[in-house]
């Protein structure tokens, strides 16, 4: 087995090459399992702290670890991209909060919350983005689905748990909800949603 410092640097290669969060189990088979996740955890906590100062930061979320852009330096990154991110629509935006607030909670009990009706698009948009999934269906005539949501939104939101969940307006700001004044109809979706700018390193 490497000594813990030459662990220490495969960890930071891999996670600096990963795509998407990696998990203690995903960093244990770089050793074939001979590392601990107690090891593991210190070395992490290491380098978080290693680049606590940096443009980057290393960060723990609900599907494990990655590196990211500092807060204070997105506005910056975001300028290398030629179009903005889409904004979403208060519609999707009470939908995603009413779930992830509530859940698990089928498509009448948001519904019943909003005053309105749900359309198809704006279920189908949360869906493909990752960001709700159906974890069951309610015992009760229809057998409506149950939804709930993933791990994919909280790494989104930088969270590594539902207990961190902010205020709903902080929610808002971070996926990118479109300004009050500027919303579509109570029941439609603007855009289809994407990941909010930065937020993973490339």
């Amino acid at each position: 087995m490497p000594n813990p410092s030459e662990v220490k640097r495969i960890v930071e290669a891999a996670l600096l090459a990963a795509q998407e969060p990696m998990s203690l189990a995903d960093l244990r088979r770089l050793f074939d399992d001979e590392v601990s996740n107690d090891t593991l955890r210190k070395l992490l906590d290491e380098l978080r702290a290693d680049w606590a100062e940096r443009a980057v930061n290393l960060v723990s979320l609900a599907s494990g670890w990655r590196f990211q852009t500092a807060p204070a330096f997105r506005p910056f990154i975001e300028r290398l991209q030629p179009e903005k991110p889409p904004r979403y629509s208060r519609a999707v935006m009470e939908t995603l909060a009413i779930i992830a607030y509530r859940q698990p909670v089928t498509r009448g009990d948001v519904e019943d919350i909003r005053g309105v009706v749900v359309s198809t698009p704006i279920i189908q948009a949360l869906e493909s983005r990752g960001w709700i999934d159906v974890v069951g269906h309610r015992d009760t005539p229809g057998r409506p689905a149950l939804y709930a949501t993933t791990k994919t939104f909280l790494d989104d939101l930088g969270l590594r748990s539902l207990q961190e969940l902010p205020p709903l307006e902080e929610i808002a700001r971070t996926l990118q909800l479109e300004p009050a004044t500027a919303q579509p109809a109570a029941n439609e979706p603007s855009q289809e949603p994407s990941a909010p700018a930065g937020s993973t390193l490339q």
